[in-house]
């Protein structure tokens, strides 16, 4: 009888990884799930501790991985999102870029060597890693993916008042959280934007004035959230593909996002959503108004992302595919 493979993934706690990490441990039988606080990064030789526990494989972001595994214990590298580039140097730190510049990207270079296999969520993030790394090696695509029966469109025709607008994610510049006060003002009475204060640290909540702050929303609870909303605002620098866009399409959301990184693969411009120039408040809140006037037309952009999320965008598309992706590692089937 064959026993069952160990699989331990290892992830830093509060991140968009941990989500897609927690449902392959639900779905994948042997697989086993660590989270680290994100503030070992600094200090990752605290990551020892986490290989103790005797695996047959490690799946973990590039980042630490050469912490969490053995030497001799098959490794699959996944990037959720990669920073390491000059593009990124303008929403970070001074501590994070010298922090990217130099210990963080020697992992990353160890990783790719020690790696049986090589994942990325997006072809934005594979292209990044194959430009940035002069890595030439395959690296195989598999795209997030969300649970379709938990995340569900309300139901419930367009109705009026102010458009209900949410913004998800950590209140930082990197997902364009500075711009939130411009965005409303410039959008007008018609627009109501309320923001989560996600679950990292980032920029302070400050109760901005002409928004309206929900606070800390647990995963459990973001379904419910979702379906008290018309649509989803993602005015980010950066995503390696944002679950929270995914889990906004799956309830039935329109979306006014960044013309950057990954939001292109997932937003049909035009038929899904819209999208606006990396940094500029006057877009964003322009193609808000414009949505404001059109109903009809928000929930039309909501029904079209729903059914690109059940044709590409599945939980079960993405298991799918790391699964595959350990049995040609491992060798066998996994059961």
């Amino acid at each position: 009888m064959q026993r069952d493979s160990r699989i331990l993934a290892c992830v830093p706690a509060g991140s968009g990884a941990s989500v897609a990490h927690s449902a392959l441990m639900r779905a994948i039988q042997g697989y086993g799930l660590t989270t680290y606080p994100a503030a070992w990064e600094y200090c990752p030789p605290l990551l020892w501790r986490l290989r103790q526990q005797p695996t047959d494989l490690v799946h973990a972001p590039p980042d630490h991985a050469v912490f969490a595994c053995r030497y001799g214990t098959p490794l699959v590298v996944t990037f959720h999102n990669y920073v390491l580039d000059a593009a990124m140097r303008p929403y970070s730190s001074h501590l994070q870029r010298l922090h990217y510049a130099t210990d963080l990207r020697l992992f990353t270079r160890l990783a790719l060597r020690r790696a049986r296999a090589v994942t990325a969520v997006s072809a934005f993030t594979a292209a990044l890693v194959r430009e940035d790394m002069k890595f030439g090696g395959p690296i195989e695509v598999i795209p997030n993916g969300v649970d379709a029966g938990l995340f569900t469109p309300a139901e419930r025709e367009p109705t009026g008042g102010p458009l209900r607008v949410l913004f998800s994610g950590n209140l930082t510049r990197r997902k364009g959280a500075d711009l939130l006060p411009q965005i409303a003002r410039l959008a007008g009475p018609e627009v109501e934007i309320h923001y989560t204060t996600g679950a990292r640290a980032g920029i302070a909540d400050p109760r901005w004035a002409g928004l309206k702050a929900i606070g800390r929303v647990s995963h459990a609870d973001m379904p419910a959230l979702y379906r008290q909303f018309d649509m989803l605002l993602l005015p980010t620098v950066r995503e390696g593909m944002s679950l929270a866009l995914l889990e906004a399409m799956a309830s039935g959301l329109a979306v006014v996002a960044s013309d950057a990184a990954s939001n292109p693969e997932l937003i049909d411009d035009g038929l899904g959503g819209l999208l606006c120039p990396v940094g500029e408040p006057e877009a964003y809140a322009a193609a808000l108004r414009t949505l404001a006037a059109d109903r009809e037309r928000v929930q039309r952009m909501g029904q079209h992302n729903r059914r690109v999320v059940e044709s590409r965008y599945t939980l079960e598309r993405m298991v799918a595919g790391y699964r595959a992706v350990f049995e040609q590692v491992l060798g066998r089937a996994l059961d």
